[in-house]
């Protein structure tokens, strides 16, 4: 897994009026859309801001520079087995990772001095919480090495870019994440 995907809005206060309708979505106020990706200690590595408020997660991800890289082919290459199956594509977690944001400001006056702050925190407390850390020590841990070459063609782009999109890919991998963790922990999961 790369990381934990989601999409936070961020009230705007001071948005001019001809936009309101534009920037204002399913929390009725104008917003602006935060997508971001933090990795299991709560890094975030990516951020992507600006879209209007309107758009719904799937919508900003479409605008996302964020699959570009592995479309043209330069994400990292990644290679694992989960019941027998073999993927060749790591995976974003998302919907409800992070159930409610931290709320760092009430307006997007500072979004990237919140986020500079947060991974500011997050690397002074890490070594707090580390004897929290349960890692299971027998798997052995894959090495991600980036691929930095550029497709030679737009039908390799657009291979890549199906795969990236393959519903029944993304099914057979939740189910297969499913049935791997239940194996792993039986009926203690919560």
């Amino acid at each position: 897994m790369f990381g934990s995907i989601d999409c936070m809005h961020w009230k705007w206060k001071n948005y001019p009026t001809a936009w309101q309708c534009m920037y204002t979505g399913h929390v009725h106020e104008p917003t602006i859309i935060l997508e971001a990706i933090a990795s299991k200690d709560l890094w975030i590595w990516h951020a992507f801001f600006g879209l209007s408020g309107s758009l719904n997660d799937i919508n900003v991800l479409d605008r996302s520079h964020l699959f570009e890289d592995l479309a043209e082919g330069r994400g990292p290459e990644v290679r694992y087995t989960i019941n027998g199956h073999e993927y060749n594509m790591g995976y974003y977690l998302a919907d409800g990772i992070y159930p409610s944001w931290p709320t760092f400001v009430k307006t997007i006056s500072k979004p990237l001095a919140c986020i500079i702050l947060h991974n500011m925190i997050i690397e002074d407390e890490r070594e707090l919480h580390m004897e929290e850390e349960h890692f299971d020590t027998d798997v052995a841990i894959p090495t991600v090495t980036p691929n930095r070459s550029r497709s030679s063609t737009l039908r390799e782009f657009i291979q890549v870019h199906k795969q990236i999109r393959d519903k029944q890919a993304h099914f057979q991998l939740q189910n297969d994440l499913v049935e791997h963790l239940w194996q792993m922990h039986g009926g203690d999961m919560n």
